[in-house]
Order: structure tokens, then sequence, then C-alpha cells
């Protein structure tokens, strides 16, 4: 049995996409382009597809992943190419590697966020973001299944600054850009949870709601305070493999 793991995006209005249609739509794909795919046992089987760590419905991401498991070897890049020709634009599947290490999710351990916030003033969003900083403890409320919850958001935001607008995008309004890098902790703290955050410390209330972006997630490295790539110990291996073995190439499905 082969596993492949997959990178893919949320872009555009493909953003509010719900991890369930999300589903739907990619296991289409897989009939679509005949994947050989390995299935559940049962009286339901169901395609062997793992999902990780799906980003919340109506934000965009750049840096989706998913496993999936097949009963005959396939390229990677070409099965790649095939899933994201069935997958409409927006669900963009960008990069394949074949699982040749344990623990993808393990590996998921913070996500870099970006959040566009439109008719914010850059010097009203970065003494927010000193508060945020600077204060011990942030306590947020969000309402779940069980009710309403208080939880301290702060310490799961390992980073948090401003970050300046893109050039190409110019405009008469003003426009603050944020940048953080939020652990994956429980409860899960979320952009939507640093925005009230920042509005329980500083007053920060942006006139319109934040286009929230996640352009990576993976590994976070307490040293460096990055978030490293996820496939990278996959591309590894397989280049050692090739290193050690020059016929591994040659071996590889077509």
């Amino acid at each position: 049995m082969q596993r492949i793991r997959l990178r893919y995006t949320k872009r555009g209005r493909l953003r509010f996409t719900s991890h369930r249609d999300f589903q739907r739509a990619f296991e289409r794909a897989l009939r679509r382009a005949e994947v050989p795919m390995a299935y559940s046992a049962g009286f339901t089987p169901h395609p062997k597809v793992s999902y990780a760590n799906a980003a919340p419905t109506g934000t965009g991401s750049e840096a989706e992943y998913l496993e999936i498991a097949l009963t005959e070897a396939r390229d990677p890049e070409q099965l790649r190419a095939l899933l994201d020709e069935s997958l409409p634009a927006g669900l963009d599947v960008i990069e394949a590697v074949e699982a040749r290490t344990s623990g993808l999710a393990d590996r998921l351990t913070a996500s870099v966020w970006e959040l566009r916030l439109d008719g914010v003033d850059p010097a009203e969003a970065e003494r927010a973001v000193g508060m945020f900083n600077a204060a011990g403890a942030v306590e947020v409320q969000r309402m779940t299944k069980n009710g309403l919850r208080t939880f301290d958001a702060r310490p799961a935001v390992a980073h948090l600054e401003t970050h300046r607008p893109q050039a190409d995008r110019p405009s008469d309004q003003p426009c603050a850009i944020l940048r953080l890098v939020v652990r994956h902790v429980t409860p899960a703290v979320r952009p939507d949870d640093v925005l009230s955050g920042l509005r329980a410390v500083a007053d920060l209330a942006p006139p319109v709601a934040a286009a929230v972006t996640r352009l990576a997630q993976g590994l976070f490295d307490e040293e460096t305070g990055t978030v490293t790539d996820p496939l990278a110990p996959d591309r590894e291996a397989a280049e050692a493999l090739s290193t050690a073995d020059p016929t591994a190439a040659a071996k590889a499905p077509a």
C-alpha cells in the first residue's frame, strides 16, 4: 500500500467551503481521476483519506494537508496534476509527496496566519498589537456547543506583528495587515479569537470582517520562532533513498 501526502489551498470564494463540502468534492475528484484508492472495511467502506487540522470555514488557506492510501503505486506529481484538474479552481492541489515518515499530524503544531483589516489605520493596529503582546493574559469568549466558554488566548500566540500592506493593492481606505503564529493547543485558538483579544485589550474593532488566510502550518521551532514545512522530512527521505540507490528513480512508478 502506498501513502501520498498532499498540500492544497482554499482560495477566493472557495474559502467559504466547509470541511464537509471539501470532503465531498475531493472524493468526487478521486473518482474522476481514477485513483486506485484503498478502502476501509465494514458495511460502508470509505476511501482511506486522513485530513489534518482543516482551516475554519470562511478563512482562506495556502497550507491544508491530507493523506491518501492507494492499492497501486502512482507517481506523486502525476497524481497531483490529475487531482488538481478534477477539483474546482480555488481548491488547488499544489504539492504531493510519497509518505516515507510517520506522524504527519504530529508535525502540525502551529499555523502562520495573515489578517487583513480593511478600514483600520496601521498605527492603531500597531498600538493594539503592542498591548496584546504586553498582556500577561487575554481572556476571550467563544460560543461552543456546550455554551459560552471563556479562555486565555494569549499563551497560544507565539508571535504577533503588523505587516506592511502589499504595494500592488492601492486603496484610499486605511488597511492594516497582521501576521501571527498560533500554536495548536486545546482549546484551539483561532484568528477570530485573537481579534476578540485585540478588542478586549485595546478596543480595536475593524469596521468590516477581517480577511483571514493561513499562510503555513507545520512544526513550531521554539528556538527560531518559525514554522517548518511538514512535508520536508518525506522529501528528504526520498532524496536520501535516491542518493543511496541511484536506481531508485528508475524503479519509481510511472
